[in-house]
This record gives structure tokens, C-alpha cells and sequence, in this order.
């Protein structure tokens, strides 16, 4: 079997239960899964990226396979970098298709050697973005069911100050 390295790229502020999902089966599928928090300087996240660094090492703690980096600029480069043959990209709905397929497609023409594979998650996350999350959190809404206890707590802590 080829070993491959695949790049689960995302602004992750929060990661979800959906985020999680998806790097689960994934390191079933691919030898190291980097889940890289992509920053934005035009963006200006709830979480810090150390914050968000530290979220999704508490949960993907368990996880022998998982790395977790950042990183500015373009994509594909970055996974040059890394060595790494795969991106892995979220689907959510039919929605997310037509960016993702576009994002795919340039991606491809950067470099041809670097493929990108589409994972849906789970259905019961299918409808979840770290956007709601950081809504529902800020009216205090019952979210338990949406993200790891980890970042429950830590996102009471944002909202509490």
C-alpha cells in the first residue's frame, strides 16, 4: 500500500464534531493526516490560531496519525512543502460542491501530483459550520451535541468574558 500524506486543511474556529468526523476516517485511509488551520489575515476568528492549535490537539489527542499545523498563502504550496499527495476537503451539502469543485480543479492545475478527495461526515453533522456553532454559543444555546466537551468549555470561557 502507498503511503500518502493528506492535508485537512480549514479555519477550524471551532472544530466540530463534523471536523472530527472527517480526520477520524481519514486516518484510517491515509498514513499522516496534517489538519492545518488555514490563516486569514482579512478574517478576524473568535479563536487565536495558538487557541485553535490547542482545540484541535486536545481532540484529536487519541489520534497516532494526526499533525496539526498552520498556514499562510496558497494551499497548494503548503502541501508541497509538506510532501503531502491529498487534500482532504468537506462536504456538507450540494452547496459545497461547486467552490470545492473549483478549488479542486486550480488546485490540480498548480499541481497536477497533488489529488484532492471529497469526505462528507457523517449525516447528523451534515448541516454544522464552526458559524452556527459560534452563534448558537453566543445566545448561550445548548450545543453539546455539535462539538468535543473540550471545546464546549472553551467556548463558554469566550462567551463568559
Amino acid at each position: 500500500m502507498k503511503k500518502i500524506i493528506a492535508i485537512y486543511p480549514g479555519t477550524f474556529d471551532p472544530v466540530t464534531n463534523g471536523h472530527l468526523d472527517i480526520i477520524e476516517r481519514a486516518c484510517e485511509l491515509f498514513e499522516k493526516i496534517i489538519v492545518t488551520i488555514a490563516v486569514n489575515p482579512g478574517k478576524a476568528p473568535l479563536f487565536t490560531e495558538e487557541e485553535r492549535k490547542d482545540l484541535i490537539l486536545k481532540v484529536t489527542g487519541h489520534l497516532k496519525n494526526v499533525e496539526v499545523d498552520s498556514f499562510k498563502g496558497l494551499l497548494v504550496k503548503y502541501a508541497e512543502s509538506k510532501n503531502a499527495g491529498v487534500i482532504i476537503r468537506g462536504l456538507r451539502a450540494i452547496s459545497d460542491f461547486d467552490y470545492e469543485f473549483q478549488l479542486a480543479l486550480t488546485n490540480k492545475k498548480l499541481n497536477a501530483g497533488i489529488n484532492t478527495v471529497f469526505m462528507m461526515p457523517n449525516e447528523k453533522y451534515s448541516y454544522l459550520n464552526s458559524s452556527l456553532v459560534r452563534e448558537l454559543a453566543s445566545y448561550d444555546a445548548n450545543i453539546k451535541e455539535f462539538i468535543p466537551e473540550y471545546v464546549l468549555e472553551k467556548l463558554k470561557e469566550k462567551f463568559r468574558k
